[in-house]
């Protein structure tokens, strides 16, 4: 089963990403409410996907990427950009910084996120039953 970590410091957001990937398959979900708490889960139990979005507390997603690449486990990690206000450049800059893709927010198509998935893990899940 492939393990996601979803980094979004809001709630509401971060749960309607988790339901709306529980829809598309069974995964193993994780979460964190910040950049630092999402650099300790992948030092624990490194995941095969993060969404990660970038405008948090504590520690903003920009800045927890960089040190996720740094790390030797963060290498091989697939990490998507999430942000509710789009700044032009932003797309470039995440990707820049290490992202593997970038998502709008608030997640509102699982064929967005299913097809993602697909291209950059191998698999939208085991099929939910």
């Amino acid at each position: 089963m492939k393990k996601i970590l979803v980094v979004e410091d809001n709630e509401d957001n971060r749960r309607i990403l988790v339901y709306r990937l529980r829809k598309i398959g069974q995964f193993d979900i994780r979460e964190a409410a910040n950049g630092l708490q999402a650099i300790e889960s992948v030092q624990h139990d490194p995941p095969d996907l993060i969404f990660m979005d970038l405008k948090m507390p504590v520690m903003d997603g920009w800045e927890a990427t960089r040190r996720i690449r740094q790390m030797d486990v963060g290498q091989s990690v697939r990490i998507i950009a999430l942000t509710a206000q789009a700044m032009a450049g932003d797309e470039q800059k995440a990707l820049s910084i290490g992202c593997d893709d970038y998502l709008a927010k608030p997640v509102v198509d699982p064929d967005i996120v299913r097809q993602k998935l697909e291209r950059l893990i191998g698999a939208a899940g085991a099929p939910c039953h």
